[in-house]
């Protein structure tokens, strides 16, 4: 039996993968609430193929308690914030899960970290509180870190799909792990080391971070000297060994606008390059908003009320709003002791900003400028309903004439 600790993004869409491939899954999680629901039939979150991935699980017996279990493997996969102001990771969630899981767990059990770690986190803070159990790695307790690489929106497909890496002390008990997740996992997985496995998934998404931060920073430049970045882009990845990224309004979610600090934090003085990226992306919800005041001032629109951003979550078709460069740019606005904007997004279905509307028609008829923060499939297909209005594309998806782009 496999316990899987924590049931938001990745632990749930993990646990029913592997409880509909025929392994027996408890799920845990601290949140009554949350496994209440679980219980009732209902997912907690929008997700293509999860709810048919769900109601296969629960067919193959999948149980949902916030009780830890005693069991041979658990994979702990709770969130890993970092601080804001020393861009460190914050583990006390990893380190709370695992010191829970060793209250139970018998000798010899494997616990398989899949949350997101700075490298080093393991042997800094996790293997101390084996020790202070009075348990010894390798012996009582064997610990492995398979780190997640999916993405909302296609979580089912990149379980299914995506090539994975396993970090353990030990070769054998690795292999027995990489056993475990090929019972679903169709890509190829390497078993390396703990430290490597931390590394390479930060260093994924640092490099997809850094490649973005190139492209706002060339939307900068070309605004300054009023030249058209997607033109440029177009015309430079022609050339076999370049491929530019599109610019946007900012970088959310929980991966790449999060792991790259986990790297500043530990290395500040050698990260620089990352360091100075990560600012450019998270300077971008304010650049938006200056072009946004642009806008209104070049065509006579004075009242901020009258302008509606298009878009709360981080990207287009998910419900997901983590770390969203919405949020972002309404945090900006309070900040200037400013505010008025109105919201609309048709993936979120309850009120979480001011001024938020849930009807597309009432938010186009109340204002005069739209700025589309996200792509959703929505806007794409019906831009019709943007004619008449002024219309700041930040994602580039809009085909009517006239739009202003970043």
């Amino acid at each position: 039996m496999v316990n899987v600790i924590g049931l938001g993004y990745i632990g749930l869409p993990t646990a029913l993968m592997l409880a509909s491939h025929g392994v027996e899954v408890v799920g845990t999680d601290y949140n009554a609430g949350l496994v209440k629901t679980l219980e009732s039939g209902h997912t907690t979150f929008k997700e293509d193929g999860l709810d048919d991935l769900f109601a296969a699980a629960v067919k193959a017996g999948i149980r949902f308690t916030t009780e830890y279990q005693v069991t041979d493997t658990y994979i702990v996969s709770v969130p890993t914030p970092y601080d804001d102001f020393s861009k460190k990771v914050d583990p006390c969630y990893v380190v709370a899960a695992v010191n829970s899981v060793l209250d139970v767990a018998p000798k010899g059990a494997v616990v398989v970290i899949e949350s997101t770690v700075s490298p080093g986190t393991i042997d800094k803070y996790v293997r101390p509180a084996v020790e202070e159990k009075g348990l010894k790695t390798g012996e009582d307790v064997h610990l492995v870190h398979a780190p997640e690489r999916i993405i909302p929106g296609n979580m089912v497909y990149e379980l299914l799909h995506n090539n994975r890496t396993i970090g353990a002390d030990e070769r054998e008990v690795g292999e027995r792990v990489k056993e475990l997740y090929s019972s679903f996992c169709q890509g190829e997985i390497v078993v390396t080391g703990i430290r490597t496995a931390e590394m390479t998934k930060v260093v994924e998404n640092t490099f997809r971070a850094v490649n973005i931060a190139f492209a706002n920073e060339l939307a900068k430049i070309c605004r300054h000297d009023g030249m058209d970045v997607y033109e440029i882009i177009r015309i430079c990845n022609m050339h076999p060994r370049v491929n530019i990224l599109q610019p946007g309004p900012g970088v959310g979610g929980h991966c790449i606008s999060v792991d790259p600090w986990f790297l500043v934090g530990d290395y500040p003085s050698l990260a620089t390059v990352i360091g100075e990226s990560m600012k450019v992306n998270d300077g971008m919800p304010d650049f938006v908003l200056e072009r946004i005041y642009d806008i209104m001032k070049e065509n006579g629109v004075t009242d901020i009320s009258r302008v509606g951003l298009y878009g709360l979550t981080y990207k287009e078709n998910v419900d997901d709003m983590r770390q969203s460069p919405t949020l972002q740019l309404l945090d900006s606005q309070a900040r200037h002791l400013a505010e008025g904007l109105k919201v609309y997004d048709p993936f979120v279905t309850r009120d979480v900003v001011k001024n938020q509307y849930h009807d597309l028609d009432a938010f186009l008829r109340c204002v005069d400028i739209v700025v589309v923060m996200v792509g959703h499939d929505e806007i794409k297909k019906n831009q019709s309903l943007l004619e008449g209005k002024i219309v700041f594309d930040t994602r580039n998806v809009i085909t009517l004439p006239g739009v202003y782009h970043i």
